[in-house]
């Protein structure tokens, strides 16, 4: 199998799905040409042709209004938003209009539009370029939301959400666009994309994690087995549905649940996952599930966002809070340094 960074396999799977139906075309901001600010579009309109790579003006509610009226008229547009922060000029035709037509209809009109989003931080860069907005669309019915967190994924997964019929919005976490892994170009997909995947078994905490923070998760299961602590990291994949029944087939045998993400807290995705299990599995927990998670404040200035986001001593700090080790935060000192 061919070794590919994540950002070139994800360019690969956009060419698999081009490939495979001419309906496909892509849209955004320098995407042509430049072949994107990230280069994940890179060649692409030169093989294609800019009738279905398309370079377009700087106006994100326009990008997504005319990849309504693609959807339309059968097409399956996959857009670009350039940044995380820029997708908010977008929010009222995705919540408002795409979200919603099929059901409006009563199925009579599909939306298969793809969404790529470019989220978290970890490159250095300010607020508008850094952010997490996953829960405003995880909150909305009729989105399904992804998030990758490695090459095999991305490949994979950007072909499952272009051939959705459901709109989708694919969260692609810059700072691991350049990290390489082994990507299978023929072989079927493993699982369904609305499936969470198990990637380090373990019995004694669930750790739940997506996108970015999957590796640290990783690295916090390797670090804490040289304590003797055996944690289960869960690759959710999907947020909207989010595969309930695999975390709590989890929870049920470790009794014990940390999630952790880049976004704040406050209304984020791990209080939604924190209640719903603790709704299913109430008579196996050991500890109240545990968030660790980025602060509720503005994305910080870059010097300082390696403070806001959590890294391998806070995660292991919030197992060390479920399995209630000693030199731990307590709950309150956990929330009083979120506030800070």
């Amino acid at each position: 199998m061919p070794t590919m960074t994540f950002g070139r396999a994800i360019n690969a799977g956009l060419r698999r799905a081009m490939d495979d139906d001419p309906k496909v075309v892509l849209m955004g901001e320098d995407i042509g040409k430049l072949g994107g600010v990230f280069r994940i579009t890179d060649g692409l309109q030169k093989d294609f042709g800019a009738h279905r790579v398309l370079d377009t003006p700087l106006a994100e509610a326009g990008i997504m209004g005319t990849a309504v009226g693609l959807a339309y008229r059968g097409y399956r547009p996959v857009v670009e938003i350039q940044f995380d922060g820029f997708i908010y000029p977008a929010f009222d035709q995705i919540v408002c209009q795409v979200a919603k037509l099929h059901y409006r209809t009563q199925g009579a009109v599909k939306m298969p539009i793809t969404i790529r989003v470019p989220f978290g931080g970890g490159i250095g860069s300010p607020e508008h370029h850094s952010e997490s907005p996953e829960a405003y669309f995880t909150h909305t019915s009729g989105l399904r939301v992804v998030s990758v967190s490695n090459p095999q994924d991305a490949y994979t997964m950007i072909q499952q959400a272009i051939a959705s019929d459901d709109p989708v919005l694919y969260f692609e976490p810059k700072r691991r666009y350049h990290v390489k892994g082994e990507v299978d170009e023929g072989a079927p997909p493993s699982s369904a994309m609305g499936d969470a995947r198990v990637v380090v078994e373990g019995t004694d905490v669930t750790l739940v994690a997506y996108g970015p923070l999957v590796p640290t998760a990783r690295d916090a299961a390797i670090a804490a087995s040289d304590d003797g602590i055996s944690i289960e990291v869960i690759d959710l994949r999907s947020l909207a549905p989010i595969d309930f029944p695999t975390v709590e087939a989890s929870v049920r045998r470790t009794g014990r649940l940390v999630i952790t993400h880049e976004a704040a807290q406050s209304g984020g995705l791990g209080a939604e996952i924190a209640a719903s299990i603790t709704e299913r599995c109430f008579d196996y927990l050991e500890h109240a599930p545990v968030r660790v998670t980025g602060f509720d404040i503005p994305y910080p200035y870059s010097k300082l966002e390696f403070h806001h986001l959590p890294d391998l001593d806070r995660i292991l700090d919030g197992v060390d809070r479920v399995l209630r080790r000693p030199n731990s935060l307590s709950a309150l000192d956990a929330d009083a340094a979120v506030q800070r």
